[in-house]
């Protein structure tokens, strides 16, 4: 997904959160979730415990992996304590040559840094495309380049969402699952922090049922504040209690893209040294959850050009 596209998606998810939940249509209920084909690739057990991570842990996303220079991005990453990349990968990377070089060169470096490298991915229609969202994650992964999969698909992004959002949301839980039993490498997925806001025929939430199928969450917790209301740690409780009920990492999400629709769901514009201080904020405000996993920010191209 382009970083443009990536921005238009914000602002829709955006413009969602005011209204989270919408009456599904009549439609016959999916049938249950199965659990994951391979128990290495299950995720742990409900109720397990994370050790929380070092306050000042960081991750990014890297969408132009094809255009970033290599050693720009793990200079960036070194001095901004980045300890995890989400690094964009097309379903073609293994016979992109240019790209898979430049993405072999990200890699060593990565290893040489202790910079875990996980390959990003995502369309909405993945929501109801399990092919597609499974032969991406086979095709990247094959690489041996990815520790995982950092999926972001956003079904509320589809028509669907408005008219039968019981089945769509169904459908992409179970697109996490097929996900999830095609691979033993850990799954996280990126995800709105209202999701625990959408119930399900079943007597569950959408988050509950993401989290049961993945490893791991990026809650898009996207505010320029740490604490008080409306704030990131204010917005990411639910997730973060949900999460750690359920003994998943529960990493929150800091966004740098302009978005003239919600200036206060975003950094940009303002002075790096700012954002430094509410994130370090925020490790306090929610350092106490066994689960939490440290913060991204979104994205790479952004967030070195905060405030320039």
């Amino acid at each position: 997904m382009c970083n443009v596209t990536r921005a238009v998606m914000t602002a829709l998810s955006l413009t969602v959160l005011i209204t989270p939940s919408v009456p599904a249509a009549a439609a016959p209920t999916p049938p249950p979730l199965r659990a994951a084909a391979s128990a290495l690739a299950a995720p742990p057990p409900a109720g397990a415990r994370a050790a929380p991570v070092p306050a000042g842990t960081r991750a990014m996303w890297l969408w132009n992996s094809a255009t970033a220079a290599p050693a720009d991005v793990l200079a960036w990453a070194r001095d901004q304590d980045v300890k995890e990349i989400f690094a964009y990968a097309p379903a073609n990377l293994p016979t992109n040559s240019a790209q898979l070089t430049r993405m072999r060169e990200l890699k060593r470096g990565a290893d040489t840094a202790g910079i875990r490298l996980t390959a990003l991915g995502g369309e909405p229609e993945w929501a109801t495309d399990h092919a597609a969202a499974r032969a991406w994650q086979r095709a990247v992964l094959g690489t041996g380049l990815f520790a995982g999969s950092h999926v972001d698909v956003e079904p509320y992004a589809l028509p669907a969402w408005q008219s039968d959002q019981e089945t769509l949301a169904q459908s992409f839980v179970r697109m996490l699952e097929v996900l999830q039993a095609d691979s033993t490498r850990p799954l996280e997925a990126d995800v709105p922090f209202w999701y625990g806001e959408i119930p399900l025929e079943t007597g569950a939430v959408l988050a509950d049922q993401v989290l049961a199928q993945v490893n791991a969450v990026t809650v898009m917790s996207y505010r320029d504040t740490a604490t008080g209301p409306n704030s990131m740690a204010d917005v990411a409780a639910d997730m973060l209690t949900r999460g750690a009920a359920a003994g998943r990492p529960v990493r929150l999400a800091a966004e740098t893209v302009p978005l003239d629709d919600c200036p206060h769901c975003t950094f940009a514009g303002e002075e790096p040294a700012h954002m430094t201080t509410v994130l370090a904020e925020v490790d306090t405000a929610v350092g106490a959850y066994a689960t939490f996993n440290g913060i991204a920010i979104h994205h790479y191209d952004s967030w070195r050009t905060l405030a320039a």
